[in-house]
């Protein structure tokens, strides 16, 4: 998939260390990917929105 065009955000969650950092693109047609601040240039996960916001209900309320 081409992440060229994605817009990434860090986490407020994210250490100021720069130890974990989650960065997330939001602003893709469908879809929404997620990366290693710390290897911008490595791997990321690509879900879909849905999945992306059960993800996030899940961690909110400590399931996750």
């Amino acid at each position: 998939m081409d992440l060229s065009g994605a817009k990434w955000r860090k986490s407020s969650w994210s250490s100021g260390d720069g130890g974990t950092c989650v960065e997330v693109a939001s602003n893709l047609p469908g879809v929404v990917a997620v990366r290693d601040s710390k290897k911008p240039g490595g791997p990321a996960v690509v879900v879909a929105p849905g999945e992306w916001r059960v993800f996030l209900w899940g961690a909110r309320d400590g399931r996750v």
